[in-house]
């Protein structure tokens, strides 16, 4: 890691990078954030990690294709450059992000949350947070292996996000029936 960067761990993932866009070196990005706009815009610092090294990247050019950002990166010229980028994720100071309105919260934040239903039973710690905001799940890893719980309403009940727990009502069987 250069001197300077911010640790990776303590970075938001904000995308990923889909696929080679072109033969300019453009890429396609799956976003993660509710403000693809402004982190994937022309002159935007970003950060990856390829071959055990975070670097900082810089957005050239910047335009979207069916609401997924298509854009140039600094010193990534050609296809095989940008194929070679396919799969990594795209990550942001964490103080660089957008204050959010009260009772929101980043999915990062919920990692390392412990989850527990609402009698009170330990379910685990949240290890990850998968998919988009259309349809998130927490993966969660407790003392009978790893168990995926939808990041629904109806089912985490509370997120107290400050206090590092999260409060679930699953549906009967949902925590046995996705234990792996």
């Amino acid at each position: 890691m250069k001197e300077g960067h911010p640790a990776w761990d303590e970075m938001a993932t904000v995308g990923r990078i889909a696929r080679a866009h072109g033969n300019r070196g453009q890429v396609i990005v799956n976003p993660e954030t509710d403000f693809p706009e402004r982190r994937f815009r022309a002159g935007a610092e970003l950060f990856m990690e390829r071959r055990g090294a975070v670097e900082a990247i810089r957005v050239t050019s910047a335009r979207f294709q069916h609401e997924r950002p298509v854009i140039g990166i600094a010193g990534i010229e050609t296809m095989d450059d940008a194929e070679a980028l396919a799969g990594l994720e795209l990550r942001v100071p964490a103080e660089s992000l957008a204050p959010l309105p009260l009772g929101s919260f980043y999915r990062h934040d919920l990692v390392g949350c412990k989850v527990e239903t609402r009698s009170g039973k330990s379910v685990g710690v949240v290890q990850e947070v998968e998919g988009t905001a259309g349809g998130s799940r927490l993966i969660v890893g407790g003392a009978r292996g790893e168990v995926q719980i939808p990041l629904a309403m109806d089912i985490c009940t509370t997120i107290d996000v400050a206090g590092r727990r999260i409060v679930v009502d699953p549906p009967e069987g949902l925590l046995e029936l996705n234990e792996r």
